[in-house]
């Protein structure tokens, strides 16, 4: 199960905890395709690992290599495919791989500004030479240096809602790796049985301003409660949120967008509102309503930035951390021409594009 968990941040911090050294181990170089892209992390030190290459015997033979490290101290690069000193250790994909390996005490000054951000969830940079490393907000690679790796905060997932696809989308998120917290107002005083969930009972308001949205934090709104998705839309489309989605029925949601805009919210904030919520897979049970919630954020999340503005349209789609993205598979169009369209027309996409997992309201 060590590789279950792409971010290696935790390890470091256990190791750390722990008072102990540990390898840290990045693929600095692919080269033919293969399972992993460059920036791709493992951690290594007595009773801790974290993170895969390649699924295969990599890991094995990088692990004797780490105990090598740790010892002498020596940074080292592995290669593996094409022009490896290995040749009995295969990749199946035919890619040529170089792993670099670094020894880093739990004192290192470069690993406490890395472990600060992550908690204060700042944005920064890493860089290293195996012996000098540098992190801070912007750091300049200088011409030794082997690692170059941006750290951006532990994405974060608010689900608000209490029924069972609210419930399942908390669940898949945490599985997914999002720091989730379940919102539901007035709910029972016990927190769901979800392993790694937070939990509120406060209404939608002081909830998301308690939790504090930024724009490596989505908002799953999935209560069925009128009066609740609109108090939580108020509260997160506004704010730096990188995702806001919205669960419910696509004919209801011209006059639910018009309630907001007499409210105050206007057109171009309405405009980052996704719904219905989700990618379209065709299915309505809660785990498949989860998938789509989970994998239209990720999609989001690595696509690329919108074509320059200025032609006037309105943009479908929403701002987040690495850009804007340009398809609007599940986004809105402005509130005064879903107002004016007729049901199942609420964006430029057809009705056959659009989501089938969120039509109940």
């Amino acid at each position: 199960m060590f590789g279950v968990a792409d971010d290696v941040r935790p390890a470091m911090r256990q190791a750390v905890s722990a008072r102990q050294a540990f390898v840290l181990a990045t693929l600095v170089s692919v080269e033919g395709g293969g399972p992993r892209p460059e920036g791709t992390q493992m951690v290594f030190a007595p009773g801790i690992l974290a993170g895969y290459f390649s699924g295969g015997c990599v890991e094995g033979d990088v692990a004797g290599h780490a105990r090598a490290c740790l010892e002498d101290g020596d940074p080292r690069t592995l290669i593996y495919g094409e022009g490896s000193p290995w040749p009995d250790i295969r990749l199946l994909c035919g890619a040529r791989i170089e792993i670099f390996l670094e020894r880093i005490g739990a004192g290192d000054s470069a690993l406490a500004e890395l472990l600060a951000a992550e908690a204060e969830r700042r944005p920064v940079s890493y860089v290293s030479d195996g012996v000098a490393r540098a992190c801070a907000a912007e750091v300049s690679p200088w011409p030794e240096a082997v690692v170059s790796k941006r750290y951006d905060p532990t994405p974060r997932l608010v689900v608000v809602g209490g029924d069972p696809t609210a419930l399942a989308i908390a669940e898949l998120g945490v599985k997914s790796g999002f720091e989730t917290t379940l919102v539901r107002p007035k709910g029972p005083e016990a927190p769901p049985p979800i392993a790694g969930v937070g939990y509120r009972r406060d209404e939608p308001g002081e909830a998301l301003a308690a939790i504090g949205l930024d724009p490596w934090t989505s908002v799953a709104v999935a209560t069925h409660d009128l009066e609740t998705d609109r108090a939580a839309l108020k509260a997160a489309l506004p704010s730096q949120a990188g995702y806001v989605g919205l669960l419910g029925a696509r004919r209801r949601l011209a006059g639910r967008l018009t309630e907001l805009q007499v409210e105050g919210i206007s057109e171009a904030t309405l405009a980052r509102l996704h719904a219905p919520i989700g990618l379209d897979i065709g299915g309505k049970a809660p785990f498949e309503v989860a998938v789509s919630v989970i994998g239209e954020i990720t999609a989001l999340r690595y696509a690329p930035p919108f074509p320059p503005e200025g032609n006037g349209e309105s943009l479908e789609g929403v701002v987040h951390p690495k850009g804007e993205r340009a398809s609007g598979s599940t986004s809105t169009t402005s509130p005064a021409s879903a107002a004016d369209a007729a049901a199942g027309r609420f964006s430029r996409a057809s009705a056959s594009e659009k989501t089938l997992t969120s039509e109940e309201s």
